[in-house]
């Protein structure tokens, strides 16, 4: 196996184009909205913010722009939530679901319209393992069917499971690169290397200064728990890791493909090389863990599936992991803390699509009051 890389995350394929380098916050800073989190959910509420009129916007992060999970992910736009559609009627009602994935098929064509250079819109399969995921992909294909959603039964070299024609493949550093550097352009006032130690009534501690705003928003994902304490009992971190090969353009994937129930996911990008992600399951007490480091066993099979599974034997180029936060209930956090504080984060593993949502709808709500967003994601 390939040595592990020497950054402790490793450098994922996504790192492909310069970088957007921050300066950290100099001191003390007052403003009318501060973003905590400069991932794809916290670019999306700055973003929606300048739309919606705000001028004095700070937003701030402890690395950098997409330093975490929004810019270390498998690079998936699915609709609905973590529960594939079937499972989400069941749980929340057949109307809030069908709203639902209404909501999220509209914005993974809003963010294909907002940065078209970070996004294919290439639909998705999902792959059975065995015959009762196959069962399943039925009884989720004959829901969505039922609630006037396109889904195709599917049967390719892949395997046999689902075609949604209306998912698509994205590139997540260059989406949320390309929404900084805008935000730049209009005046937001972004900061990296810059952590918060303190959130409350207004106010942003800081190892660098102290924020001072009408309105504060925590958009993070990975290790939301330690960002805020109180959601200790309801929100975990977990690593999720990848590997990327060089190009092999004896292999062609040219749709996302995710199988075993989610656990395993890949797509093939337009250079021929492949990222691939998964296996958390397999060594599921070790994953459960904020440290993004690529782990041994799990890297070991990644490369397995990668050589066996997909075919591809082109070389490993990249080795990386990343953190994410899973809620008891599989539904995203999205809460009003009190004090002019709300929190938007822990998406189960599938927070490009809902977190671009959720971080949009907190903003609509600090601005107006009001969010058609926020009436319908369960949370």
């Amino acid at each position: 196996m390939t040595a592990a890389p020497p950054h402790p995350a490793g450098l994922p394929r996504w790192d492909d184009h310069d970088d957007l380098p921050l300066p950290s916050l100099a001191g003390d800073a007052e403003a009318d909205l501060c973003v905590v989190g400069l991932g794809g959910s916290g670019l999306a509420c700055l973003t929606e913010a300048m739309a919606l009129g705000a001028t004095r916007v700070i937003g701030v992060d402890a690395t950098g722009i997409a330093a975490g999970a929004a810019g270390r992910n498998g690079g998936f736009l699915l609709s609905g939530t973590s529960e594939y559609h079937h499972d989400l009627v069941r749980l929340i009602g057949r109307d809030a679901a069908v709203a639902l994935t209404r909501l999220t098929n509209e914005e993974i064509q809003r963010i294909a319209r907002e940065v078209p250079a970070a996004v294919r819109l290439t639909g998705s399969l999902r792959i059975a393992s065995d015959e009762a995921e196959f069962a399943d992909c039925e009884a989720q294909r004959a829901q969505m069917a039922a609630d006037g959603f396109t889904c195709e039964a599917y049967a390719g070299p892949e395997g046999r499971g689902l075609l949604i024609p209306t998912d698509a493949a994205m590139h997540p550093l260059r989406r949320c690169r390309t929404l900084a550097a805008r935000l730049l352009e209009r005046g937001a006032r972004l900061r990296g290397g810059t952590r918060a130690l303190e959130i409350a009534d207004g106010r942003v501690r800081t190892d660098r200064g102290t924020l001072r705003a009408r309105h504060i928003i925590i958009c993070v994902d990975g290790g939301l728990e330690r960002v805020v304490p109180t959601l200790a009992g309801e929100v975990r971190s977990a690593r999720l890791q990848m590997l990327a090969s060089a190009p092999d353009h004896a292999v062609r994937y040219p749709r996302p493909v995710s199988t075993r129930w989610g656990y395993d996911y890949w797509q093939q990008l337009p250079d021929g090389s492949v990222v691939l992600g998964g296996g958390r399951d397999t060594a599921a007490d070790a994953e459960w863990t904020a440290d993004p480091a690529p782990s041994e066993a799990i890297q070991a099979y990644l490369t397995r599936m990668l050589r066996e599974r997909l075919g591809v034997q082109a070389s490993v180029t990249h080795r990386w992991g990343a953190t994410v936060s899973y809620t008891t209930t599989g539904r995203p956090i999205f809460r009003d803390l009190g004090g002019g504080v709300r929190v938007v984060g822990a998406y189960s593993g599938t927070g490009n699509v809902v977190g671009a949502l959720l971080g949009r709808a907190a903003a609509q709500l600090a601005l107006t009051g009001r969010s058609a967003i926020a009436d319908v994601v369960p949370t």
